[in-house]
């Protein structure tokens, strides 16, 4: 069941988390993630931002909705990446980012969309 974040204290402390479970397991997004954070909050709509809560627990999925487009973020552990997907975590791949990918990259997809 999807939690809604509504105000910036709830959102830092999701941030925290993911930053604390990527240095666990997940060391090859943890830069991106943060870049990603900035792109997210710069490019939604009013709607509030939510992820995936289990047992209490925000978990490493966020869905925003952009130009009321709906996105999934969530970690591919195949790929050790960051995958953004379209209306579901099983939606059409739309990007995928890692430590690798260049801020320039992250900043015209945003701004594309």
């Amino acid at each position: 069941m999807p939690a809604q974040i509504q105000d910036v204290d709830l959102l830092q402390n999701y941030i925290k988390g993911v930053m604390e479970r990527a240095d666990h397991h997940a060391g090859a997004v943890k830069e991106i993630a943060l870049a990603l954070a900035g792109a997210i909050v710069w490019k939604k709509d009013s709607a509030p931002i939510e992820v995936y809560a289990k047992d209490g627990e925000m978990k490493n999925v966020l869905w925003v909705k952009i130009k009321g487009i709906r996105y999934a973020f969530s970690y591919n552990h195949t790929a050790s990446t960051i995958e953004m997907r379209q209306g579901t975590t099983h939606g059409q791949v739309v990007a995928s980012f890692s430590n690798t990918t260049p801020l320039a990259t992250v900043y015209s997809l945003f701004d594309g969309l």
